[in-house]
């Protein structure tokens, strides 16, 4: 449910290493048609500010992996001295199994992971109750247990045929308790093996078999740079509640925002309408759950800041959604993890909630319902509503 926090160095905070985030995603460095005649949509494209895992466009892929393409995931399995597995590795790969068709369903087929366990059981060193494994586990300790893993299964595997790993700690093993994410430090001298540096890796824990195999699609989206969406401090589900697995994973909407679908290079330029200065347009969203059209309309507030509107719908992995129509957030790329770069708008704050859904599940917006927001001139209108789409109009002032 998070990634290790290293040390701090200048230009920000990091959680296992700090560097500039320099590069940038297909979608932030090509200025491609924009939708339906607009301005492009690199001028709504937004910088990270946060110098480690956010909301922006400038992902740095040497420190994170590009979500496109396969991923090819090798799968170990680890059992401890103080708690060793009597039982098949076998259920332990069905629990995640299923993470890599959520992901390409999610990616309209840009990314595959490719999972390969190992099926048998490999040995830790020590015992597990001596990793640390509780929230604010340092990056010293995740490393070691990570790079005990990989060298207690290395007679049995090649490494550099991967470019991550999943470490799945057996039933047994209590103490091994939720499964944070390693993202390596290139200023250390890290984990080399098979002539390959591990650079990525997921631990699961015993909260896999609460949260199931999206608990390896979120996890493995850190990888890819993204920030956690649920709230450290306070109400857990404040800012998305089950809108996307990077808030609540068990949620009834939880596909990626569109946001983070053009971040990943998953949803091209030429499929979101930006507005960044003063003016109105018309937009006919598709909805995100299904490939093709138009899937998002930003509109930009500020250097780090914007407006978000896409279609949601109660299909494909939304299924169970609460409510659908138009999804309408903020975007802030300068605001760390957990403090909420992401924010969902509620449009029914007074809706009843049904079993299952909680009062930010029913925000969706439907024909006849606005947004406005006074202090940046931000206006959406949803005009109407198809199975798969819904026509909006956005304003600034």
């Amino acid at each position: 449910m998070s990634t290790t926090r290293h040390r701090v160095r200048p230009l920000g905070v990091a959680l296992s290493v700090l560097i500039p985030l320099v590069g940038a995603t297909p979608a932030a460095a090509a200025s491609h048609l924009p939708a339906a005649g607009g301005t492009p949509a690199s001028d709504c494209a937004l910088a990270g500010g946060t110098g480690w895992t956010d909301e922006g466009h400038n992902t740095d892929y040497t420190q994170f992996q590009q979500p496109l393409g396969t991923k090819r995931v090798l799968m170990l399995f680890v059992d401890f001295p103080d708690a060793q597995a009597t039982d098949s590795t076998t259920a332990y790969y069905k629990e995640l199994a299923g993470a890599p068709d959520w992901m390409r369903e999610d990616s309209y087929g840009r990314l595959k992971l490719g999972i390969t366990p190992l099926k048998r059981w490999v040995r830790m060193p020590q015992d597990s109750t001596t990793y640390g494994f509780q929230r604010g586990i340092t990056f010293a300790q995740h490393e070691l247990y990570v790079s005990q893993a990989v060298k207690a299964a290395e007679p049995y595997a090649d490494f550099s045929a991967y470019d991550m790993l999943y470490i799945v700690a057996n039933k047994a093993a209590t103490a091994i308790s939720f499964s944070p994410t390693y993202l390596y430090d290139p200023a250390t001298p890290g984990i080399d093996v098979d002539g390959k540096r591990i650079k990525w890796a997921v631990t699961f824990g015993q909260d896999m078999w609460h949260w199931g195999f999206k608990v390896a699609d979120h996890e493995t989206s850190h990888t890819f740079g993204l920030p956690d969406l649920y709230s450290f401090t306070g109400d857990t589900h404040q800012y998305v509640r089950g809108w996307d697995l990077m808030g609540d994973i068990a949620g009834p909407s939880p596909q990626h925002v569109g946001w983070e679908r053009w971040k990943f290079g998953w949803i091209d330029d030429d499929q979101v309408a930006c507005l960044n200065q003063a003016g109105s347009r018309t937009v006919r969203l598709k909805a995100v759950e299904s490939p093709g059209g138009t899937k998002i309309a930003v509109i930009r507030t500020g250097e780090t800041t914007a407006y978000v509107a896409e279609s949601r719908k109660a299909v494909g992995a939304d299924a169970t959604a609460c409510s659908s129509g138009v999804l309408i957030y903020k975007v802030d790329s300068s605001t760390q993890t957990g403090n909420g770069p992401v924010q969902v708008v509620n449009g029914n704050p007074g809706a009843t909630a049904p079993t299952g859904c909680a009062s930010l599940d029913m925000a969706a917006f439907r024909p006849g319902q606005s947004f406005t927001d006074p202090g940046t001139g931000v206006r959406i209108d949803v005009k109407s509503s198809g199975a798969l789409h819904d026509d909006i109009s956005i304003t600034k002032q």
